[in-house]
């Protein structure tokens, strides 16, 4: 069984900046894509930023400039560095990753929440 673990949310204002980590543990073999999502109250999940083991990255549009993802993959281990937050970053976000473990298996994080507000 594998298990993610997030960490890093918490309450920031305007402009400040937050690390977000996520942590896979269990009988792994290897991770192609890991990724960011977030999920705001009455709204859809949805994607943030995403990078695969090429570490070729995609963001959304909105976190462009602003958040960066990247990967240990010694560690299984993927972070989104936010920067620049604005009130309407308020979410909760999730960590995603593709696991051979050993079949091809997508597997979600618990949420980690970050609020954005002075």
């Amino acid at each position: 069984q594998v298990q993610l673990v997030e960490s890093g949310g918490g309450l920031v204002q305007p402009g400040g900046s937050l690390r977000l980590s996520c942590a896979a543990s269990g009988s792994i073999l290897s991770i192609s894509d890991m990724g960011w999502y977030r999920q705001a109250p009455g709204k859809q999940r949805e994607l943030v930023a995403t990078v695969n083991s090429g570490d070729i990255t995609i963001y959304a549009d909105s976190v462009k400039g602003r958040f960066t993802i990247s990967r240990d993959s010694g560690k299984n281990t993927v972070y989104l560095q936010m920067n620049s937050l604005k009130p309407e970053d308020t979410a909760v976000y999730y960590c995603n990753m593709v696991v051979w473990a050993p079949v091809r298996t997508n597997y979600w994080g618990q949420g980690t929440q970050v609020t954005v507000s002075s």
